[in-house]
């Protein structure tokens, strides 16, 4: 029986500067397994730290480990540690050379250089003697160029500047600072009279460093959340959509995910595939359209563990738009990569949750949802990873939960 493919309706601070680890040797060849929360070099606040501890607290308890709360640099550690990094980490970090071996040792990912970690890889320089960075590959962008949007990525103003007006040429163009998430740190232009003032905002020492990404701008776009994931034994695969809520400032905000997760890898995804039309986020969606999203998905993650040496993930998600261009012509490219925690980490922890608890499941539907404002009571059975008045971001929930009415693929059902 093939696993059903129906569901319900329904964010980057600098990666460098990690801290050096007391002991680190020792520590990784004791006998125990211990969990840490590990902050970026600039620590999340309010929700997205308590976010992530908490999550950080149901991976120990899913694999077993002791949980030792937020890693301590000079803490003695004796047991073997399981990092659950807060951001991407950096090769030539001691907690990357010392501690890391293998996926296994961490639900995050880590990169080469800090640029790795960021949408900037997604395109290629706009010529051949282009600004870039040291360790910056030509190969991977011509590697992914099928299977992305239009668009450039720049590390200087002229160039950010030749490639605004390449693209503007063609229709409206997005402008994305590479270390913004959730939609922040973006703009879009639509005639060549706005690009100095456009770019004008993004001319700061964080273009030379990560780079500015500009790309056609699509419409009626439906974005795609491609991944796997691993946690001790357990691997997971999916496919589902991402959704958008209202915040507390009216403005609009990742609202969470809907995903339809296998047991296993890429592959096992691919073998459960059925076709036909499914309506997800309240919209129709045609299962050759998602199909697509995957393949396209599992390109770019290929070319990844091609093209960047020393790269290492446990968790990949890949966000996939698929809309129209401004000749109405229906798109589809990967946008970005996500090697870390991120929004859909708690409907990806609650498949795992659901794994672990019966070995005769092979697919679940995991739901994720952050609600703003006062008016929210969670699901029976949600896993609440977060429910408080943020400092920024006001009143927020957050929770996953698996809908039980709709596990399917058992075995015995076959």
């Amino acid at each position: 029986m093939a696993t059903s493919m129906t569901m319900p309706s329904m964010m980057m601070p600098d990666v460098e500067g990690m801290p050096e680890i007391a002991g680190a040797g020792p520590a990784r060849e004791a006998g125990g397994s211990t969990a840490v929360h590990y902050p970026a070099s600039q620590p999340f606040s309010g929700h997205r730290r308590e976010t992530s501890i908490e999550l950080a607290r149901r991976l120990a308890r899913l694999k077993g480990d002791a949980f030792a709360g937020t890693f301590d640099a000079t803490a003695p550690y004796r047991d073997k540690l399981y990092l659950v990094p807060e951001q991407t980490l950096l090769v030539g970090a001691d907690v990357a050379t010392g501690l890391i071996r293998d996926e296994h040792d961490l639900f995050g990912g880590v990169v080469p250089h800090a640029f790795v970690a960021t949408k900037a890889i997604t395109h290629p320089l706009v010529s051949p003697d282009a600004a870039a960075p040291e360790g910056w590959v030509p190969g991977f962008a011509d590697a992914v160029r099928g299977v992305t949007l239009e668009g450039y990525t720049a590390f200087h103003i002229a160039d950010a500047r030749a490639a605004a007006r390449k693209l503007i040429a063609n229709g409206p163009v997005r402008i994305k600072a590479p270390l913004g998430d959730g939609g922040l740190g973006q703009v879009v232009i639509r005639d060549e009279d706005e690009i100095d003032r456009a770019l004008a905002a993004f001319e700061n020492d964080d273009l030379a460093r990560y780079g500015l990404v500009l790309e056609e701008e699509l419409t009626d776009v439906i974005t795609f959340s491609i991944g796997r994931f691993r946690a001790g034994d357990i691997a997971g695969a999916y496919w589902g959509l991402q959704t958008a809520t209202p915040d507390n400032k009216c403005g609009i905000a990742y609202g969470g995910s809907a995903l339809q997760v296998v047991r296993g890898d890429f592959d096992a995804l691919l073998g459960s595939w059925d076709d036909g039309v499914t309506h997800l986020a309240g919209r129709p969606v045609s299962a050759a359209a998602a199909r697509r999203a995957l393949e396209y998905a599992l390109v770019y993650d290929a070319a990844a563990d091609t093209h960047f040496r020393g790269f290492i993930a446990s968790r990949r998600n890949y966000d996939v738009a698929c809309g129209r261009d401004a000749a109405g012509r229906e798109k589809i490219g990967v946008l970005e990569q996500s090697w870390r925690l991120g929004g859909a980490s708690g409907a990806e922890i609650a498949a795992l949750e659901a794994f672990a608890g019966d070995e005769s499941l092979t697919a679940v539907r995991a739901v994720c949802v952050e609600h703003y404002g006062t008016e929210s009571e969670p699901p029976v059975g949600a896993m609440v990873y977060f429910d408080g008045d943020d400092p920024q971001e006001g009143p927020l929930m957050k929770y996953a939960l698996i809908d039980t009415e709709t596990i399917e693929a058992r075995p015995d059902a076959q």
